[in-house]
């Protein structure tokens, strides 16, 4: 592993990671919540190892965030994702929970939002993931918005994922990425996809059918002082996909239910999407390691072309 000093940060990169970012090569952050919490084991390791093997056949290399023993690491070992996977009662760890694990040397994983800070932080260009946090049904009551959507305005990554789940406000999330000045960018599509579902019936602001030109967006977005990151959407398989009427049926079902029993605070996203999965028989669950494996897809490929970029630009 290689240390790095980032301030009061104690940081540590792998060393695979560590020599494609010294040699200009392709790297692919990835979250750790989604192994430790997204499936049960052993299927979320297995899902955890498929992704970093589709990181490498798309010619980048995985660097999964994770705070481990009060350092911010960032590439994994296959033991340590065993770890993971085998922890569900360890901390999710968003961009306001770093500190406080690391101030008292803890392990935690990681959510897209502290995923997009660490990678910004350790040099690494391109974040995947599933699906992206957003506004919350009923947010103009309780102010419930995922920390993934300002963090988007802090760090300079281009995030690749299936757009956000449907159990969000999904007209909300894109009129805030609007206000926020996150330029959304489907890829090969025109709607914005909702996880497992192909399509929100919301429509992008672009689409963009070449990784080159995406990462074009991206440069010429970061020359303007305070921009954030890029958000690059794109749908998952039509094979894998849920049928948007099924899952909304589902969740509208749930919705009565948590304000029936009270659910509240974050247990609320937890029922819905359990509510989800036993409504489709467990398909959701299914549909969930395909997306990830379809964002991974992207996002490595994303990732070589940036670095190809780069090396391009290079004197």
């Amino acid at each position: 592993m290689q240390g790095i000093p980032k301030g009061a940060i104690r940081l540590q990169v792998g060393e695979e990671v560590a020599d494609a970012l010294s040699d200009g090569g392709a790297v692919l952050a990835l979250e750790s919540n989604v192994v430790a919490q997204g499936l049960p084991y052993p299927e979320n390791l297995g899902t955890a190892l498929r992704v970093e093997e589709t990181t490498r056949a798309a010619g980048a290399v995985p660097a999964t965030t994770a705070v481990i023993d009060g350092v911010v690491r960032v590439g994994l070992t296959d033991g340590e994702l065993e770890r993971i996977a085998t922890s569900p009662t360890l901390p999710k760890l968003s961009t306001r929970d770093v500190g406080a694990c690391l101030a008292r040397g803890g392990t935690g994983v990681t959510t897209i939002a502290a995923t997009m800070a660490i990678a910004d932080l350790a040099g690494v260009t391109v974040v995947s993931s599933a699906g992206l946090g957003g506004v919350h049904r009923g947010a103009g009551v309780t102010f419930d918005v995922s920390a993934d959507l300002p963090q988007l305005g802090r760090s300079r990554v281009i995030v690749v994922s299936a757009g956000a789940k449907k159990i969000l406000d999904l007209p909300a999330t894109l009129e805030y990425l609007e206000t926020a000045g996150i330029p959304v960018i489907g890829f090969r599509s025109d709607d914005f996809p909702a996880f497992y579902c192909s399509s929100s019936g919301l429509p992008v602001p672009h689409r963009v059918d070449d990784l080159a030109e995406i990462v074009r967006i991206a440069e010429n977005h970061w020359a303007f002082r305070d921009s954030g990151a890029v958000l690059v959407t794109h749908p998952i398989p039509d094979s894998d996909a849920l049928p948007s009427d099924e899952v909304d049926a589902a969740i509208d079902a749930a919705l009565d239910r948590v304000a029936a029993e009270r659910i509240s605070g974050q247990r609320v996203t937890r029922y819905l999407l359990d509510a989800v999965d036993a409504a489709t028989q467990g398909r959701a669950s299914r549909a969930n390691a395909a997306v990830l494996i379809s964002t991974t897809t992207i996002g490595a490929q994303t990732a070589v072309a940036y670095a190809a970029a780069a090396e391009q630009a290079r004197p």
